[in-house]
């Protein structure tokens, strides 16, 4: 979907400028795509190819049209005729709109047409969004911002296992030991100017006989489990908002609970009192843990 909007010229106030106006922006956001209107499905691919082949033609193909979620490459079902067929996520529903228009009854790497259609079943209500997993955050981010775009820093990161805050004590036995980590990380967009935090914690109760070495080694793997939480945290908060004429614009959803702009210091910063606690969730962060149940009209 686009939306006509006002691009903020900074990130705390929007002003309505005569050169920004009526321009047409899709807006993209660190998050699961969940939509089913950003998904396509591409059929009749001939059976010559091998899967690797197909998978690699269809990306250089749909990535031209914008960041891909997903692609995955199915063989047909063993009742239909001999080929494949393809599922393509893409991160906004007009790029993929967009996509099957423009590809459908289309040979693209091959001698005969495909059949392109974006997925048609009703979106689920109990769908909650899930931030992406690092990889994929990193890989949006590099895709319309280039590698030089963004860059990440640790302002903290610390053993909050002996806690004092009653909210974050754990029970344990005497044969083991909780070990939890907290961090904050800092996200900066240097071309635009923006920057945001984000707070990631990781624990684990381990043995006390473990072997001490062990030990080290899961601490320094809760540490970057930590860090890595952090980042992804920080990622939640930015928009990526595509203009008409392909530029990439940035706003930051600040918390004011949380990360408050400096008065009067335009790009600054600052951490107001966090409780760790607050920002835990569960370790497991997959966004591939929801159904692919998708359908669409069948090809005629």
């Amino acid at each position: 979907m686009f939306y006509e909007v006002i691009i903020p010229l900074s990130s705390c106030s929007f002003i309505q400028s005569p050169y920004l106006m009526d321009i047409e922006v899709d807006i993209i956001d660190f998050k699961v795509p969940l939509e089913n209107n950003k998904t396509i499905f591409v059929w009749d691919i001939q059976p010559t190819f091998s899967e690797a082949y197909i998978y690699e033609s269809l990306w250089s193909v749909y990535s031209a049209f914008g960041a891909l979620y997903l692609l995955k490459v199915c063989p047909n079902a063993t009742v239909a005729e001999p080929g494949f067929y393809a599922m393509v996520k893409f991160y906004s529903s007009a790029q993929a709109s967009k996509a099957q228009r423009a590809t459908d009854k289309q040979c693209l790497f091959q001698s005969s047409p495909l059949k392109v259609r974006l997925s048609t079943k009703q979106n689920l209500s109990f769908y909650s969004t899930k931030p992406l997993s690092l990889s994929k955050c990193h890989n949006l981010a590099n895709h319309y911002l280039g590698f030089g775009g963004w860059s990440t820093r640790i302002i903290t990161l610390k053993d909050i296992s002996r806690c004092v805050d009653a909210g974050c004590q754990e029970e344990t036995d005497d044969q083991s030991v909780l070990l939890k980590y907290g961090c904050i990380a800092d996200l900066t967009f240097q071309q635009h100017g923006m920057s945001c935090q984000g707070v990631g914690v990781a624990e684990e109760i381990i043995d006390n006989d473990r072997d001490p070495e062990e030990k080290l080694r899961k601490r320094g793997m809760l540490m970057k489990r930590a860090k890595d939480k952090a980042v992804v945290a920080a990622f939640e908060k930015v928009l990526l908002m595509i203009l008409g004429n392909g530029k990439v614009a940035i706003e930051i959803k600040y918390d004011p609970d949380e990360i408050l702009p400096e008065e009067n210091s335009e790009g600054v910063i600052k951490v107001n009192d966090i409780s760790w606690n607050e920002f835990e969730d569960a370790d497991s962060n997959t966004e591939e843990d929801f159904p692919w149940d998708l359908t669409v009209d069948l090809p005629h």
